[in-house]
């Protein structure tokens, strides 16, 4: 496949608006570029209408299995007057590409995709299979992931990498996990000249306020790579009017957690906590979660890590890092999988994902495929001969 033919796809992807839905419009162009090739399995799993997850798998049915992931929602692009180029357009100008999704993560998506399309038009022999777990949702939750991990598609993987922007020059091992949470306090109205009559849901909810900053501090173990617990309440809000006591209000915090605190480990805190203060007198406190995602634990020395520092400092010419993640990916999803596997991030981009102008470099996007043609036949030697 030429440079041009690669980029192409890479055109088309980003000019899908694929903005937190519509994922099955990506599922259905990248299932026509593997449609001349009948080695290829193609499979659908339905999310939701117009939602698709799509999983591809190639090679050999006997031998190892490693896992390819990349998501195919994208985030909106925002005050589209803030961009000088079209955020569906796909431009190039130099050696950039523009476009919502240019570096989060359809250049890594596109990457994965024109790998094993050069495989099979090579007719590459590998010594076990690749399997393409394209999702919906990783940016509002990772539900893609979570349903094609309880339907069985990761289990038995040997390795899994997943192409999130983490520049060519860093191999992401570790990653945080995230617990979104919301408080909300049930009170009773009243006018506020009475406030005997009613139940002020505002005071009742500052409790917990008061109470759940203290209580998170006190987990002051750090991880080397991905440091402290972070716990922020980013949203509040109550109350209906100014001469009213409220009877409602809430908020919602993000929380970073680390392999040292599994997130049961919050759950139970925070549980604890609310029960605590609704045996107070007038107070009722509801707790949820939203998309809650494990940390995950790795090993820098483990090979698949290892061989993808190996690869890229051959194919980029440069040092490798071994690295940890703030954020969270499908990976955490993946790895309840059954078995006991690797999973790391590699793939191009940059800083400017979720922002105005996003954009990739076109020749770090080549030389992901050259990285990704090159780990993938090794690891999967390395493995079958283990």
């Amino acid at each position: 496949m030429t440079p041009q033919a690669k980029i192409a796809i890479l055109q088309k992807l980003i000019q899908i608006p694929s903005v937190n839905d519509h994922e099955a419009a990506v599922a259905d162009y990248l299932t026509t570029l593997f449609a001349p090739y009948p080695q290829a399995t193609v499979e659908r799993l339905t999310y939701a209408p117009g939602r698709d997850n799509l999983v591809v798998t190639i090679g050999q049915a006997t031998g190892p299995r490693l896992g390819l992931s990349g998501h195919m929602d994208v985030v909106a692009p925002g005050d589209t007057t803030a961009w000088h180029h079209d955020p569906f357009g796909g431009e190039i100008v130099g050696d950039q590409l523009f476009g919502r999704g240019a570096s989060d993560m359809k250049s890594g998506l596109a990457a994965l995709v024109v790998t094993m399309l050069e495989f099979l038009e090579a007719g590459t022999p590998l010594p076990g299979s690749v399997r393409l777990l394209a999702t919906v949702g990783e940016e509002t939750g990772e539900y893609g992931a979570a349903q094609l991990t309880d339907a069985g598609y990761a289990d038995g993987l040997a390795g899994l990498v997943i192409a999130e922007p983490s520049g060519l020059d860093n191999v992401v091992y570790t990653a945080r996990g995230v617990i979104d949470y919301k408080v909300v306090s049930t009170g009773k109205s009243s006018h506020s000249a009475s406030p005997e009559n009613g139940i002020n849901a505002i005071d009742n909810l500052m409790k917990f306020y008061n109470a759940v900053g203290p209580l998170m501090a006190q987990h002051t173990k750090t991880d080397p790579v991905l440091g402290g617990l972070l716990h922020n309440v980013d949203l509040i809000s109550g109350g209906e009017q100014i001469n009213s006591i409220p009877a409602h209000a809430e908020l919602m915090a993000n929380m970073r957690t680390i392999p040292a605190y599994p997130n049961q480990v919050i759950y139970d805190e925070l549980e604890r906590l609310v029960a605590q203060l609704n045996q107070q007198p007038g107070v009722d406190l509801a707790l949820s979660y939203s998309y809650p995602e494990e940390a995950i634990p790795g090993d820098p020395n483990a090979p698949l890590v290892q061989l993808a520092k190996q690869v890229s400092d051959q194919v980029c010419g440069h040092d490798t890092h071994v690295v940890g993640s703030g954020g969270a990916n499908d990976g955490a999803e993946f790895l309840r999988a059954q078995g006991d596997f690797a999973s790391i991030e590699i793939g191009p981009g940059n800083d400017t994902s979720h922002q105005a102008d996003e954009y990739v470099d076109l020749p770090e996007y080549l030389q992901a495929v050259e990285v990704y043609e090159q780990l993938i036949p090794v690891f999967l030697r390395q493995v079958a001969h283990q």
